[in-house]
């Protein structure tokens, strides 16, 4: 097991995983792993849930997306196969086996609310549709994390979700019809703009994706006459 000291350690690499189809495991029944559970689920996981009893939420939620769950005490075999695995119980010796086994195995860990016995901690997220805002304290303070999360709640438009979701479509567009890095480069920079996204809010929400599309069109148009 790792030091339990964390105060001099380097800071954590952040890094977004794509974890579609891949097994994780997450050790325990209650709320906590529920939400575990359910941020998995999002992200397309298979999931395995470890634990000899399970809260109602968690059963409803296994049974309409398809999540595995083993009604037994965890064992070392539990993580096999996996490439996160979560300890999530009030059990502490537990949670420390749940650890020591998948460090065992290289398998990425995190135990709850216990930064000294985890290889990563989850951070507070707000998200927009494919806007993704994480906000770590490298475990220093996690509840300064959360309110950080709900402050920006608050200032991120909740119609970004949809914005990103043409700017997804505007991204395609321009690479299958702008050949030149830097003319693309332009192209992305114009569209991100604060005036730009000010732009889409002010059109309305039916209009705002067509207008996008459109000035995506003109810029494209332009990048062409210049060549």
């Amino acid at each position: 097991m790792k030091e339990p000291n964390q105060a001099s350690k380097p800071p954590y690499y952040p890094a977004f995983l794509d974890v579609c189809g891949l097994r994780c495991v997450v050790v325990g029944g209650g709320r906590v792993a529920t939400r575990k559970v359910r941020a998995l689920v999002d992200a397309g996981a298979a999931v395995r849930v470890v634990s000899p009893r399970v809260c109602p939420e968690l059963e409803a939620l296994a049974a309409e997306a398809g999540v595995e769950l083993r009604a037994t005490a965890f064992g070392p075999a539990e993580v096999e196969g996996a490439v996160l695995a979560f300890a999530a119980t009030d059990d502490a010796a537990v949670n420390e086996a749940v650890a020591r086994e998948a460090l065992a195995r290289g398998v990425l860990v995190n135990v709850v609310d216990q930064p000294e016995l985890s290889t990563f901690i989850v951070p507070a997220v707000l998200s927009r549709g494919k806007l993704q805002v994480a906000i770590s304290t490298g475990g220093a303070s996690p509840a300064f994390a959360r309110r950080l999360r709900e402050r920006l709640e608050g200032i991120l438009s909740p119609r970004l979700a949809a914005y990103m979701d043409t700017m997804a479509e505007v991204k395609a567009l321009v690479i299958e019809q702008v050949a030149g890095q830097r003319e693309r480069a332009r192209i992305f920079e114009a569209l991100a703009s604060d005036d730009s996204f000010k732009s889409y809010l002010e059109a309305g929400q039916e209009n705002a994706d067509a207008m996008l599309m459109e000035k995506t069109r003109e810029l494209i148009a332009r990048a062409g006459a210049a060549q």
